[in-house]
């Protein structure tokens, strides 16, 4: 493999060779077929059940938090100032269909909600991304996708080292359909991917097609993930997932509680995962919380296809029911000011 296109896998979004090779080997043998020996850790993929009522970490409910950035996209146009767009047909490293467009019939503001789009429209465009181009050996390189559809990111404008990031969306559903919500590195300190590290919110995909394991009878998972470790291919990732049975309703809140070496997961309110540093590590670093302990920015993106969505449920991408609309009614980010170990406060219940 030429060290251009080992650079181009190494970039975000490539799922790693275990993720592509889980459609051959089952998820049930994922983990245990994809160690990191030099560390003594595993990629982990877990499955874990929906907190009864009663877990609830709420703004409203928690003292000490204060919020420091959001966008309720009550505007007339997408706020530049906030937001700016990934153009490409790269795939995302993942081998996705799709080329991301800055288009408002991608991505535009409608009834105050941001509504990304994608279209079943082929397209052609830059086959690498801006940041890939000048390493590659073929830089103005051109790729044709079958489908359209945006990603929007903070990078430059917003990033955050801790606090509460939550989002409420309603996701779309279909097979191939692979809606995200999730963290980049604003520097990537400890180096490439995955040793700066990636925290995915929310991933769902194939939300709605027909599932036996599943407790609706449809696909109703999500997925919280940390991506840590070495750079591609010596990266790892710890990933849960959990049947969020009214998910294919309306709107839903998705986030994460990011403290000093610990990550909550939640769903409307609830927390159904938690990782601490115990769990992730950075070839980059021996500090003791990296690469979790700097600054990420945030991105929103549906994409199509890739091998995460089309290895699993029913296989590959169904044209059908396009086209595909990610909603979102608003992104909101605190910062928790409270004293930890402080009765009711948003700290309350972290680790030392």
């Amino acid at each position: 493999m030429s060290p251009a296109l080992t650079s181009a896998l190494a970039e975000p979004r490539q799922r790693s060779i275990c993720t592509r090779l889980a459609p051959v080997i089952g998820l049930a043998m994922l983990a245990a077929s994809c160690a990191q020996p030099s560390n003594g850790k595993r990629e982990i993929i877990e499955t874990v059940t929906m907190p009864q009522p009663g877990t609830s970490r709420t703004p409203g409910t928690e003292s000490g938090w204060t919020l420091v950035w959001s966008d309720e996209f009550d505007g007339e146009a997408i706020d530049r100032t906030k937001w700016s767009f990934d153009v490409d047909c790269w795939g995302g490293g993942n081998e996705e269909r799709q080329c991301y467009r800055d288009d408002p019939s991608n991505a535009a503001i409608e009834d105050g909600k941001l509504v990304i789009t994608a279209r079943r429209e082929e397209h052609t465009g830059a086959a690498w991304p801006p940041h890939l181009r000048a390493s590659m050996p073929d830089p103005d390189r051109q790729a044709t996708k079958p489908f359209t559809s945006a990603r929007l990111v903070t990078k430059g404008n917003a990033a955050w080292k801790y606090g509460r990031i939550e989002v409420r969306a309603k996701l779309p559903q279909g097979q191939g359909v692979w809606p995200a919500i999730w963290m980049l590195p604003e520097d990537n300190t400890y180096g490439g991917w995955a040793s700066s590290g990636e925290i995915d919110i929310l991933e769902a995909v194939n939300l709605g097609v027909p599932c036996a394991k599943c407790p609706t009878g449809r696909e109703d998972t999500i997925l919280g993930t940390l991506h840590f470790g070495g750079q591609w291919p010596d990266n790892a990732l710890h990933s849960s997932e959990v049947h969020a049975t009214d998910v294919l309703d309306g709107f839903h809140t998705f986030g994460i509680v990011w403290d000093e070496g610990v990550i909550e997961w939640t769903f409307d309110g609830r927390v159904f995962a938690r990782k601490t540093s115990d769990n992730w590590w950075s070839a980059g670093s021996d500090a003791p919380n990296a690469p979790f302990d700097q600054a990420f920015h945030l991105l929103l993106n549906l994409a199509i296809g890739g091998g995460l969505p089309e290895g699993r449920g029913l296989g590959g991408v169904s044209e059908e029911g396009f086209p595909k609309r990610m909603e979102v009614d608003w992104v909101r980010v605190w910062r928790c000011d409270a004293r930890a170990g402080e009765d009711g406060s948003c700290a309350a219940g972290r680790e030392e």
